[in-house]
């Protein structure tokens, strides 16, 4: 009798001190096959995108009139407080924006390179071997859950991959599921949000369609599920099996000290 309730208390010791699983990026690889890098194709320009358009030529004077802050630029001023030679063109609902001579051009969808490459080409009416460079000035996503600095990141780098998403928030904390982490990207195509699960222990994540974020993206990292039990206090029985648990214990511990 004492030897199986001595097999009882150690198999209870043993599961409850049992180490977390998947604590470790990319833990699970094949180092026999090569790993790809995810491709970086570009974000794609939203409505509400502010973007910082630069016209350069061989003539500079020519090149002026394409350069003057229009009426919806934002924040036309660098951190002296003195006007910027480039432009802000924040993208409209309808997906247009406004250059000076140009006129109204549709961007919505579209990523930077297409851009430029579609304003050079209605600028070379005008200039000789124009040159067009554009800038996303508010790049925001949201990393949410079991992270050090949950909350909406915005940063001046538009290549933003899902490792540095998660350091910009803090790194994952030790209850994190790295396994089963949530991205949230709102598909234009379907018109709703898209959801997909990603296992950062999986050294293939880095050939992700999704390894490189999108304007507005948003991260979920759910706790494990050890985090979710002791978090669950509305459970009103939770207290009383943990006091039971504790009193029993000790119970059978005093009967194999004292038979």
């Amino acid at each position: 009798m004492k030897r199986q309730i001595l097999i009882i208390l150690i198999f209870i010791f043993t599961f409850s001190c049992k180490p977390k699983e998947n604590m470790i990026y990319m833990s699970n690889h094949n180092f026999e096959q090569e790993t790809n890098q995810a491709r970086y194709v570009g974000l794609k320009i939203k409505e509400a995108d502010v973007l910082d358009i630069k016209v350069s030529a061989f003539d500079e004077i020519a090149v002026k009139p394409f350069n003057i802050p229009s009426m919806v630029a934002t924040n036309d001023s660098n951190n002296n407080g003195e006007s910027s030679v480039a432009s802000l063109y924040t993208v409209s609902n309808e997906g247009y924006i406004v250059i000076p001579v140009v006129g109204r051009v549709f961007c919505k969808g579209l990523t930077k390179k297409q851009l430029e490459e579609d304003l050079e080409e209605r600028l070379k009416v005008y200039l000789t071997d124009p040159r067009v460079d554009i800038k996303l000035t508010n790049f925001s996503f949201s990393v949410l859950g079991a992270v050090g600095n949950p909350g909406q990141k915005t940063t001046n780098n538009e290549k933003v991959n899902l490792f540095q998403a998660i350091s910009l928030a803090g790194d994952m904390s030790s209850s994190a599921n790295t396994t089963n982490v949530k991205l949230l990207r709102f598909s234009e195509e379907k018109q709703q949000d898209t959801i997909v699960s990603l296992d950062f222990s999986d050294a293939s994540i880095v050939k992700s369609p999704y390894y490189y974020l999108q304007q507005n993206d948003i991260l979920y990292v759910e706790p494990d599920r050890n985090a979710q039990i002791a978090a669950n206090t509305t459970n009103p029985n939770r207290a009383l099996l943990l006091s039971l648990l504790t009193v029993t214990i000790s119970v059978i511990a005093l009967i194999i000290r004292f038979r």
